[in-house]
């Protein structure tokens, strides 16, 4: 299949804002009716005017704060410059031992990020796919996990494989260079797939957009702020 031009991919998040890709989370604003007052007439040949009463003030939407929690940005990795195709960053210092565990993928900036709890802890450029068989975009959990995986429809390897879908869409190593493609799958470079294999679990959300972007500090996953 026809690959990417250009030899590396723009990054998505920048200090210190930190802009990133993912499915991005809409605020609710509350909207407050009005009520109507309605006079009961009492028996006899006149009617009395209705008594009219002024309806409440609108009450202002409020944007809402998202509460502090795993799935909410705390910190990205300090990358400044473009990630080139093959090239990744992996650094944990900014993050706890342990914790929820998310993944972003923005196939427009052709950039995948790992968080946990909140940080980000990896960043690679990534290989996708295009024509016919172009990488889904939605909320996948991974539901399955094969370190020494091989297509049995391509017949070819896929090191340190995470399926997101049923037609088989995962997350696996790649050659990822100037010109290769893959069949709908997000290729990272090898050995950033086996660091993100042996931290990752079954369940673990992955959200794949095509250029949607969010503030610092916004949800990643809408609705899953805490716990």
């Amino acid at each position: 299949m026809a690959g990417q031009s250009g030899w590396w991919t723009k990054r998505w998040v920048r200090m210190p804002l930190g802009v990133i890709a993912t499915g991005a989370a809409s605020l609710l604003a509350f909207h407050a009716g009005q009520d109507i007052a309605q006079v009961a007439f009492g028996s006899g040949a006149a009617e009395a005017a209705p008594a009219m009463v002024p309806p409440p003030k609108p009450v202002p939407a409020v944007a809402q704060k998202p509460v502090d929690g795993p799935f909410v940005v705390k910190s990205i990795l300090p990358i400044n410059e473009p990630i080139r195709f093959g090239k990744f960053y992996w650094d944990e210092t900014r993050a706890p031992a342990s914790g929820k565990l998310v993944v972003t993928v923005d196939l427009t900036a052709r950039v995948i990020s790992v968080f946990r709890d909140g940080h980000e802890i990896g960043a690679a450029a990534i290989l996708k796919g295009y024509g016919e068989k172009p990488t889904p975009t939605g909320i996948f959990p991974i539901t399955e996990k094969d370190a020494d995986h091989v297509s049995n429809i391509y017949d070819a390897p896929m090191p340190w494989m995470m399926r997101l879908t049923n037609d088989g869409v995962s997350i696996h190593g790649s050659k990822v260079e100037k010109g290769y493609a893959t069949n709908g799958c997000i290729g990272v470079p090898d050995a950033f797939a086996e660091k993100l294999f042996r931290i990752a679990s079954l369940g673990d959300k992955v959200i794949v957009t095509d250029g949607k972007t969010m503030q610092a500090g916004d949800p990643i996953l809408a609705g899953e702020h805490a716990g």
